[in-house]
């Protein structure tokens, strides 16, 4: 097995802000795999949080090279890399080159019904209540708003964002941003305007005042969920789990964590990375069912891979067999 790993650029649709950061491009790595003429292609998102830079997982991917020419297949990669963005493009890529070999559709090689389209979230970065309001309005058509929130202002920001978009669903995602005495205070308010979910609104290190806190609306576990290993620190403390593949470490770990979870009483959301199309397309399988779907990396990209997912009133379809799977 051949490999070849490279970064590409993709320069975000204007500005993203979130509790930690703004960013103005997604840098993503970009993963091959080619054997006997077949060659098999993923993408992931190194993040910061985490400890994660292009150059780090790059190194990571690279000091695979030689397991792979001496046949290192997907079930032995689970054992060779930890959960995470390195081993994510590695393990899509084998489910991308498998699916090659074989003649069939990612789900067909799993063993899972073909899935079909999904709503998905439209994600509304953290600004400025003013401009979260014109953005609402701007996006107002859409089924499903994400607000990032995490910082003095987020009651006005959800005010202003429910006046610019009275009809849409709202979900908030606080990235870590707020303490216990913070979500005490904005939770009736966020029940008040019909959100329907709240995102990691503590710091996954400092989140044990979720242990037993009424919480009148789902709580979902972003960054203190990574793989199966995380569940038994999560109950009691949150009601749901958001899976993104660049967390799990793949396509792998991620439909035995969606399984494990639903069996533990979980509900689950899928999430995403601000990636092109490659990044999101694995994740259209775990996709399927889920309570929130979070996958419009691409709707926020000023550019996008040369054969895109298809987004449109049904959501986010599966990919075609000329992007991945």
């Amino acid at each position: 097995m051949k490999l070849t790993v490279r970064e590409d650029v993709f320069p975000i649709a204007g500005a993203f802000t979130i509790s930690r950061g703004t960013r103005t491009e997604s840098r993503v790595v970009t993963v091959e795999l080619e054997s006997d003429g077949v060659r098999g292609w993923a993408e992931c998102y190194p993040y910061a949080r985490y400890g994660e830079t292009v150059e780090s997982v790059i190194a990571q991917i690279q000091a695979q090279a030689n397991a792979l020419a001496d046949g290192m297949d997907r079930i032995a990669l689970q054992d060779a890399m930890p959960p995470g963005a390195a081993r994510n493009g590695l393990d899509c890529a084998f489910w991308d080159f498998e699916a090659k070999s074989a003649g069939q559709r990612m789900w067909d090689v799993a063993g899972l019904p073909a899935p079909g389209p999904e709503i998905t979230v439209y994600t509304l970065s953290l600004e400025d209540p003013d401009v979260m309001r014109a953005r609402a309005a701007e996006n107002a058509h859409r089924p499903v708003l994400k607000i990032k929130l995490g910082g003095s202002g987020d009651i006005e920001r959800l005010q202003a964002v429910r006046e610019g978009a009275p009809n849409s669903k709202l979900v908030v995602d606080a990235n870590e941003g707020w303490n216990a005495e913070t979500y005490a205070k904005i939770a009736p308010v966020v029940l008040d305007l019909g959100v329907a979910m709240v995102e990691q609104p503590l710091p996954a290190d400092n989140d044990a005042a979720l242990n037993g806190m009424d919480r009148p609306l789902p709580v979902c576990a972003d960054e203190a969920c990574h793989d199966r290993a995380s569940l038994p620190a999560l109950v009691g403390k949150y009601d749901m789990i958001n899976i993104k593949l660049d967390k799990t470490g793949g396509l792998t770990e991620a439909l035995a964590l969606k399984d494990e979870a639903i069996a533990q009483g979980f509900q689950v959301m899928v999430g995403c990375m601000i990636g092109s199309s490659l990044g999101m397309a694995p994740a259209t399988l775990i996709a399927q069912g889920c309570a929130v779907v979070d996958l419009d990396g691409p709707l926020l990209l000023a550019t996008d891979r040369d054969t895109p997912l298809t987004y449109d009133a049904d959501g986010v379809h599966p990919p075609s067999a000329d992007l991945w799977g």
